[in-house]
């Protein structure tokens, strides 16, 4: 395992993502000792965030990764929904050179299962990722078999979907996913990421 310098402590880091419980980062915020970063889509921000978080959505990270890694003020917590794409969020980073992240245990999930505060706009309600790619994948499964009643063929979409569901979860990467962030439901608020990354990295946006 490869060991990484942290400067803001000097200690090393390996390349697993270092993980925190919303204790530690409501006391780390408290302090002013990291930042948090939302790699949710802008509705799932606009519904509800962690006070004084910077949206960075996901597929939006990779084409400011390396201004991300050469100019981070502080130490940052990268937060999602469950922690799954915030650990994404956390290798691609780490590849592109930064250091200096953690990711907090269980997402908002577990920050809202504790009782902690949370942002939110009003009138907005959005499911989170998971949420709609279950849905998705159900959907697409029943279709499946109930179309197989008249046509055979189409016994074999649960079939691609079981397949696409056991490959993400290997890869722990998500295609549908993927496609879901593209649709007007997901792309409701507000994400400049410009603004983002000039603010963690103190660069004019």
């Amino acid at each position: 395992m490869q060991w990484l310098p942290l400067p803001w402590k000097g200690q090393p880091v390996s390349d697993t993502p270092d993980r925190i419980d919303q204790a530690t980062l409501a006391q780390r915020l408290a302090a002013g000792s990291t930042t948090v970063v939302d790699v949710r889509t802008p509705g799932e921000h606009a519904a509800a965030a962690i006070p004084g978080s910077h949206l960075l959505p996901l597929d939006q990270l990779d084409q400011h990764a390396g201004a991300l890694a050469a100019g981070l003020r502080t130490p940052v917590t990268i937060v999602c929904r469950s922690g799954q794409r915030a650990t994404q969020a956390h290798q691609r980073l780490t590849a592109a050179g930064a250091t200096g992240l953690t990711v907090l245990e269980g997402g908002l999930n577990a920050w809202q299962a504790a009782g902690q505060t949370v942002d939110s706009t009003p009138g907005t309600t959005r499911w989170e990722m998971e949420r709609q790619v279950r849905l998705a994948a159900g959907s697409l499964v029943l279709a499946g078999i109930l179309a197989s009643l008249r046509w055979p063929a189409a016994r074999l979409l649960p079939g691609v979907v079981g397949a696409g569901l056991t490959f993400a979860a290997l890869s722990n990467t998500c295609a549908m996913s993927r496609v879901l962030l593209k649709l007007p439901y997901n792309q409701t608020g507000n994400a400049d990421s410009e603004k983002a990354v000039a603010a963690l990295t103190g660069r004019a946006a």
